[in-house]
């Protein structure tokens, strides 16, 4: 889905096993980028919607042989956490509720 966040579009997904995904979120899937792990899903965030200036942004600079360097990589979601794909975070339902808004498609 899309959503504003400070007034900018950002894509999203509300994480859970039986709530919809959308095409980005089945390629990640299908990439590993993210996987689940028991009762929770395991997020490589350089992996998606992958840009220089926003892996550097989060720390994630990669490797001259093209592995990623660092720590901080991969986070961990919670079914009922949001996923937002543009601003490489996960956040609680109650942080996309006060911060967030969906886009209302016509």
């Amino acid at each position: 889905m899309k959503a504003y966040y400070k007034g900018e579009v950002a894509d999203v997904w509300e994480i859970g096993k039986d709530k919809p995904q959308p095409d980005w979120v089945k390629e990640a899937f299908q990439k590993n980028y993210i996987s689940w792990l028991d009762e929770h899903v395991r997020i490589l965030m350089t992996g998606l919607n992958p840009s220089l200036s926003a892996n550097l942004k989060i720390g994630a600079t990669g490797t001259a042989g093209g592995g990623f360097a660092g720590y901080g990589m991969y986070v961990l979601g919670y079914p009922g956490d949001y996923l937002d794909r543009t601003n490489h975070q996960v956040v609680s339902s109650k942080r996309f509720q006060r911060d967030y808004e969906i886009v209302q498609i016509k």
